[in-house]
């Protein structure tokens, strides 16, 4: 595929697949084409900033990234994978000049809104390959209205390592740079458990294992997983529960105000929340917007599990199944093939995109409510929260 629009359109024209676990198939997958980049973000010293009680700022600004680079996509569809502090992202060679500089916008903001780092970087995908890795996509339909993307090939993983390292770094934007993150909000109240624990699940290839056998491996884990009640899905059939004023009102008037004071903004937000609310408590319609229906779209469209380079899921999860999931994964950790981290916790955490509040587009990112997935991966690296 030709350098320019065609290529910047290829993930559009991917087959979108309904079965999560045919994810776990390396031929369900596809090779980005050549010229494009990987974009990568991820908070510094977020075990530190989750340990002090600021995981949903780390989400937040996680999601932030993402909807940043969608607001500036001009419709385009591109793949995006979120982690729960940071996310990665690969765009086309037409796209790529413009995402590195929104990256760089993210650096500022990140520092100047919450005092925080975020580490970002673009990385080209020749460069991948040249370093013997890969990055292939797929997109998985979690509803009727939204597809996620779906990542292997190891390539993201290896982005993320150099970054880390300090490799092919975008500095941050000027003083001053506010990005576009409309529609980014944190208004729903963490969805409880129901059947006895939240659980975050990390599971990434060892080192030279084959891909075949960690394949066979995730197929078992995903499988456990669907026996439970709707699949382990931790955000109720009806959506989450919403309360005013909502617990996330702060941080959506971080990500909303652009240059607009922040007690402005959140007077503003507490009565476009209080309105909303009302109609959320009676279900009353306006106009095309229907309460009831959006909300079961929220829990419909969550994206609760995915893979990119590995398996990452949030499960609303009992204690038989859970000890079915580790004794899978200890078994595959011995015979080399993978490497794993479980963190358990009472709610999940629950982030937005919603371009739209009358149409089914809207993307609802889920991670756990005490750290998720950044308090599981840490258990794979051998770091103490």
């Amino acid at each position: 595929m030709n350098q320019g629009s065609d290529s910047d359109a290829f993930y559009c024209t991917l087959p979108r697949i309904a079965s999560f676990g045919a994810m776990s198939d390396p031929d369900s997958y596809t090779p980005l084409p050549d010229g494009w980049a990987i974009g990568t973000a991820d908070i510094v010293g977020s075990t530190g900033h989750i340990a002090a009680g600021r995981y949903k700022t780390v989400n937040m600004i996680g999601a932030a990234v993402i909807s940043s680079q969608i607001n500036a996509s001009d419709g385009q569809a591109f793949p995006y994978v979120f982690g729960g502090d940071g996310t990665t992202f690969a765009c086309g060679p037409g796209q790529a000049a413009r995402s590195a500089r929104i990256l760089g916008v993210m650096k500022r903001w990140a520092a100047e809104e919450f005092g925080m780092e975020l580490r970002v970087a673009q990385v080209p995908l020749a460069d991948i390959r040249a370093a013997g890795h890969d990055v292939s996509v797929a997109r998985f339909q979690a509803a009727s209205g939204v597809d996620y993307a779906m990542f292997g090939g190891g390539g993201l993983s290896w982005s993320e390592a150099r970054m880390k390292q300090g490799a092919f770094g975008i500095p941050a934007a000027a003083p001053g740079a506010v990005p576009d993150l409309t529609g980014l909000s944190c208004r729903w109240s963490n969805a409880k458990a129901q059947n006895g624990t939240i659980l975050s699940v990390v599971v990434e290839p060892a080192p030279g294992a084959a891909p075949r056998a960690f394949a066979n491996v995730a197929r078992q884990v995903v499988a456990v997983a669907e026996q439970l009640r709707r699949a382990g899905h931790p955000v109720p059939p009806e959506g989450p529960r919403l309360r005013w004023p909502p617990p996330g009102l702060t941080l959506e008037a971080h990500a909303s105000r652009g240059r607009m004071s922040l007690v402005r903004r959140k007077m503003q937000l507490l009565r476009d929340t209080l309105i909303a609310w009302v109609f959320f408590k009676t279900g009353l319609k306006a106009g095309e917007f229907d309460p009831v229906h959006y909300a079961a779209t929220v829990s419909s469209n969550a994206d609760y599990r995915k893979f990119d380079d590995g398996l990452k899921m949030t499960l609303d999860c009992d204690a038989v199944t859970q000890r079915r999931i580790e004794q899978i994964l200890e078994r595959a950790r011995r015979d080399g093939i993978l490497q794993f981290g479980l963190f358990a916790q009472d709610e999940a955490l629950i982030t937005c995109f919603v371009p739209s509040i009358t149409q089914d587009n809207h993307i609802h990112l889920i991670d756990g409510a005490s750290g998720g997935y950044t308090r599981a991966a840490a258990q794979i690296k051998g770091a103490a929260i």
